[in-house]
């Protein structure tokens, strides 16, 4: 899901990379606590990058039971679902997933997320 993540808000920096502390004041080989890092985030669908390994990025985002409109990337995307349910759509069938449910997104596959989508998402994707 490419939702608006941390570096697209102007004036923020809650990126959380390699060896950098954050305004958080976390750091890659801190402790994270996932669902608080959700909880904190200003805005529903507004991801934050919480760590990374080379060029993937893993992000944290709610989910507030609204709809995402269909999307596909050019790289493979892992969904997590930590808390709650992901109403996903991917390639017109409907794929739920519920607490520690994960679907894994091919490359050019368009997916979606259905209304009634609620909690907490892990999102694991090439960085942009």
């Amino acid at each position: 899901m490419n939702r608006t993540d941390d570096r697209s808000r102007a004036g923020t920096d809650d990126r959380t990379d390699a060896g950098t502390a954050t305004a958080g004041g976390a750091a890659s080989n801190d402790r994270i606590d996932v669902p608080a890092a959700a909880a904190a985030l200003p805005l529903a669908w507004n991801s934050r990058v919480l760590g990374r390994v080379g060029p993937t990025a893993v992000k944290v985002l709610r989910m507030d039971g609204l709809p995402v409109a269909e999307e596909r990337h050019g790289h493979t995307e892992v969904l997590l679902v930590l808390d709650g349910r992901l109403e996903l759509v991917v390639d017109g069938a409907d794929v739920p997933l519920g607490p520690g449910g994960m679907y894994v997104v091919p490359a050019g596959v368009p997916h979606a997320v259905a209304a009634g989508s609620r909690g907490t998402l892990v999102i694991v994707e090439a960085a942009d």
